[in-house]
């Protein structure tokens, strides 16, 4: 019977990639690796060059690079770099329909075979579908609770089958039946071991006084399509009774799975199970493998009370689905349908076997067309329905030895699967052709892919070398001076001679390796500003730049104000940028100072001098400060030119001097200016005398004039409420309406009976 599963294993496996260069670093020539075999375990970007002759022979120049590095710098196609790839050996394509036999020619999952070969930590990919075939073959295998509480269930299912079938055959043409009971071990404190129990451990139970022995697990129906098989079976079980509640049904499921019983298929007797009474109850653990390695789904059709409990176990055990039955298994039916479409509508892949060393990623696209990462679980499926999963496989290192590992794709609940083969790309194809006692190294190595491999007491990149007695002479000749370092430390002495290290910073180079390219002066991080090169410890400065470490430029240009002065004339330009020495100035180019006179006040003593020679240029002290002016009077000046600035101030004599001035190209300004100040008439004195006191005058009338109008109006109106009171008067001018008299009169009128008579204002 196909199922799908009931929770998602969330694939969390695998280290992040490393990546292969970062900002100046090269992780394939900072691994130092010495073989080719080591240089394909740092990174899966990175190569081995086993050219023979390959780099500079003054320097050492690394074999294990990227590959477009190795190919830079000359080593053509003698390049090892194997990939990771993956080769389908078998897919049949998926099945539209389900066979009328046993289901044995039904594709649902497609590929079925495939094979890979991984290098570490490099990722192959490869696809599969899987498909809810429509009419499917269903085994359903009925396993009952027949301990007394489930009497009243027992006498409902009767005849079970045949509406089971009717309702079943609507969703398959190939249903078939089995039926299994059980009750609990039958050992204390689980069921009633007395004697007097052993046949009838219903015995003093007064609401069923009769039931049969206790028992483990029965088998009592293979599977069938004969319906009346399993109703008369079901009619011949009697109920059996225990001490606990929860009865041994675990056990039960685990003995119907691993003897097979729910894939038996024609006539065969009933049998017991013998269930060791030592043992314990099965795991979930155990339960859970057990049912997933015989393609079984798990429907638990309990009551509300325990609904809880065991939907809790299908987080651990996929495929299974729980149903709330009612306390009379009535809706046993519906509850199976249920179950079934569920399943249905669900896939999910499990992984069996999977080596330690290798991590999967599953991209699930379901029905939407959207795809998942990190999941492999489709749900809302529909028959017919294809779900499609991307599987990356990547392996984490390489194995001790040559070895080829198997794991299995298979949707949970289904019999198809996918065998994976897995064999590791961990060696060179030039470690093939190794030449022990090679001429390329002096019949004193073995050469392996590009590389000597020295016999003992042999050195030298060609084993040209022989330890003994000169050895400590050849290495002083790889020295700067006595006590330093070989090579400076930072290269290999060969024969006499030093093979410089590479570097991932920069180049290394020198007799004695003691120059490189990186060791300079820097800005803000920058080698030599990015204006120069660096030569054995010291900036060589591109043109128009000057310092050590090349950060100042000789370029005035960035200076220049608007006006086109240098700084604005306001400080000095330094490595491209202005000093400003004027006290008070700022800005890129000194053009903002709030304290420093303007260009009116500067051009201002120009003009007041030339005013108190009388317009005379060619006076010594004017010619000094107007040297840079070009005059121009005139008798009137124009206030909206746009093109000059116009200036004015206060003279002496309370005039107002005004000029205009306008920058030249050739740097002087052209100064526009009044022949005389502009001074206006002294005022009268008599007539603002007389204006003034003329206006208090009038201030004062208009005030009077303004008091009298406001008495006078309230007058008016006092005198007219006065009128108005009098008017309302009720009283003549002789009397006093205050005045009362002394004596008052009232009159009663009264009426009542006494002794039926009537007496009006006296009383008897």
């Amino acid at each position: 019977m196909p199922r799908a599963p009931a929770s998602l294993y969330a694939c969390l496996l695998g280290l992040c990639a490393l990546v292969p260069r970062l900002a100046g670093l090269n992780i394939c020539t900072s691994g130092s690796a010495t073989s080719c075999e080591e240089c394909l375990l740092i990174h899966p970007k990175c190569a081995w060059c086993s050219k023979e002759y390959f780099g500079s022979p003054r320097s050492v120049t690394s074999r294990c690079d990227l590959r477009e590095n190795l190919v830079q710098n000359g080593c053509g196609s003698e390049i090892e770099s194997p990939a990771s790839n993956t080769h389908v050996l078998r897919s049949l394509p998926l099945s539209s329909k389900g066979s009328s036999t046993a289901g044995s020619s039904v594709i649902q999952m497609t590929p079925q075979e495939i094979t890979m070969s991984l290098r570490p930590g490099d990722q192959t990919t490869f696809q599969l579908q899987v498909r809810q075939v429509e009419d499917y073959p269903v085994d359903l295998y009925y396993l009952m609770d027949l301990s007394l509480s489930m009497k009243d269930d027992l006498d409902n299912i009767r005849n079970l089958g045949t509406k089971l079938a009717e309702e079943m055959r609507k969703l398959t043409s190939n249903f078939r039946l089995g039926f299994g009971s059980f009750v609990d071990k039958d050992i204390s404190p689980f069921s009633y071991t007395a004697p007097r129990y052993q046949t009838n451990p219903c015995i003093g139970y007064k609401l069923f006084p009769n039931c049969v022995p206790s028992f483990g697990f029965r088998h009592l129906l293979p599977l069938t399509d004969r319906v009346d098989s399993f109703n008369e079976e079901v009619r011949k079980q009697r109920v059996s009774r225990n001490r606990d509640a929860p009865e041994g049904g675990f056990d039960a499921v685990l003995q119907a799975a691993v003897c097979k019983v729910t894939f038996l298929s024609g006539p065969r007797p009933s049998w017991e199970v013998k269930v060791d009474s030592l043992s314990d109850y099965p795991s979930l653990a155990l339960l859970e493998k057990e049912v997933a390695e015989n393609n079984i789904n798990l429907i638990f059709a309990v009551t509300k009370n325990h609904y809880m409990l065991y939907k809790n176990f299908t987080a651990l055990i996929p495929g299974t689905t729980v149903e709330i039955l009612h306390g009379d298994s009535k809706n046993i039916i519906q509850l199976i349908i249920n179950a079934y479409n569920s399943i249905r509508s669900k896939v999910e892949l499990s992984v069996w076997d999977q080596p330690e060393d290798l991590n999967l990623f599953f991209t699930a696209t379901c029905k939407d067309g959207v795809s998942y990462p990190g999941q492999r679980k489709c749900e809302g499926l529909k028959i017919g329905d294809t779900a499609s999963f991307e599987v990356s496989v990547e392996a984490r290192s390489c194995p001790n030895r040559h070895v080829e590992h198997m794991f299995t794709l298979r949707p949970v609940g289904f019999r198809d699967s996918l065998q994976v083969g897995v064999t590791y790309d961990c060696t060179c194809g030039c470690s093939i052709g190794l030449e022990p006692d090679s001429p390329r190294c002096s019949g004193n190595g073995t050469y392996i892919c590009g590389l000597c491999e020295c016999n003992p007491s042999y050195l030298g990149t060609k084993c040209e070398c022989q330890e003994g007695e000169n050895q400590s002479g050849y290495q002083n000749l790889c020295r700067e001076a006595e006590g330093k370092p070989l090579c400076s430390g930072r290269g290999e002495c060969s024969c006499n001679q030093c093979s410089c290290f590479e570097s991932e910073f920069g180049r290394i180079y020198g007799p004695f390796c003691e120059c490189d390219s990186f060791s300079c002066a820097r800005n803000k991080g920058v080698l030599c500003s990015g204006h120069g090169e660096c030569h054995c410890g010291e900036c060589k400065c591109h043109p128009g730049y000057i310092g050590d470490n090349c950060n100042c430029s000789t370029d005035i240009s960035t200076c220049r104000a608007k006006d086109g002065q240098i700084c604005s004339d306001r400080g000095h330009c330094i490595c491209g940028q202005c000093q400003c020495t004027e006290p008070g100035a700022f800005g890129e180019t000194c053009e903002k100072c709030p304290t420093c006179p303007d260009a009116c006040s500067t051009k201002r003593e120009c003009v007041e001098c030339l005013l108190l020679h009388s317009g005379k240029p060619d006076n010594q002290t004017c010619h000094h400060l107007c040297k840079d002016e070009v005059i121009t009077w005139v008798d009137t000046i124009v206030k909206d030119d746009q093109e000059a600035v116009l200036c004015f101030y206060k003279t002496a004599k309370d005039c107002v001097m005004m000029f205009t001035y306008a920058e030249l190209p050739n740097g002087r300004s052209n100064l526009t200016v009044l022949r005389e100040p502009e001074c206006g008439a002294a005022p009268n004195a008599m007539t603002i005398l007389l204006a003034v006191v003329g206006s208090i005058l009038l201030i004062g009338i208009a005030l009077l004039a303004i008091w009298k109008l406001l008495v006078t109006i309230h007058d008016r109106r006092e005198f007219a409420k006065f009128q108005s009171e009098r008017s309302r008067a009720r009283y003549e001018m002789a009397s006093n309406p205050l005045y009362r008299k002394p004596i008052s009169t009232h009159t009663v009128d009264f009426t009542f009976n006494k002794f039926n008579k009537s007496y009006n204002g006296t009383v008897d």
